[in-house]
């Protein structure tokens, strides 16, 4: 069952209450409805995560935990599944969300040097910024309803198949 499996990497429920970036929280931290495996709360951990996975700023991990606390989904795996976005996945998956936002804006995705400093973000960031945001938006979207669609079915499937396998067993 997808529930067993993933107890197994959960965090503990005092570690989340008690790290020191989602303290901001408080008590409402002390939900059990932020900690429950179900098909609900699992497929919206995933659209949620996904989600700020896309949003271009340094504390997404705050924002996944905000949206869990809001959504009342599960708050682990909100967290965990920011981290698609790491410092080695995040230069392509930004770069094809600027290319997608570039494509719906119907502006020309011109070549640019990426540099590291405040002097590019004050200058070439200013440039882009539009079809990069759009971009972020709309994979972002596109990514949070396909996770919440595929862990629905997944899991759906999933109790179909230990059903019919119950059955079996009581049928011999």
């Amino acid at each position: 069952m997808p529930k067993k499996f993933l107890k197994k990497f959960m965090p503990d429920h005092d570690a989340i209450r008690n790290h020191k970036h989602l303290k901001m929280f408080g008590r409402l931290l002390h939900s059990p409805n932020l900690f429950h495996l179900n098909r609900r709360s699992v497929a919206g951990a995933f659209a949620n995560g996904l989600f700020n996975a896309f949003i271009p700023v340094p504390f997404q991990m705050v924002l996944a935990a905000a949206g869990s606390i809001i959504f009342k989904v599960n708050l682990p795996l909100s967290i965990a599944l920011v981290w698609i976005t790491n410092p080695i996945t995040m230069p392509p998956i930004f770069y094809g969300s600027y290319k997608v936002g570039a494509w719906l804006m119907g502006t020309e995705t011109g070549d640019f040097d990426f540099d590291l400093s405040y002097e590019w973000l004050m200058n070439g960031l200013s440039a882009i910024w539009q079809p990069f945001l759009l971009g972020c938006f709309v994979c972002g979207v596109i990514a949070s309803m396909t996770g919440y669609m595929l862990i629905r079915a997944y899991w759906r499937l999933h109790v179909i198949k230990a059903w019919r396998k119950r059955k079996r067993k009581r049928s011999i």
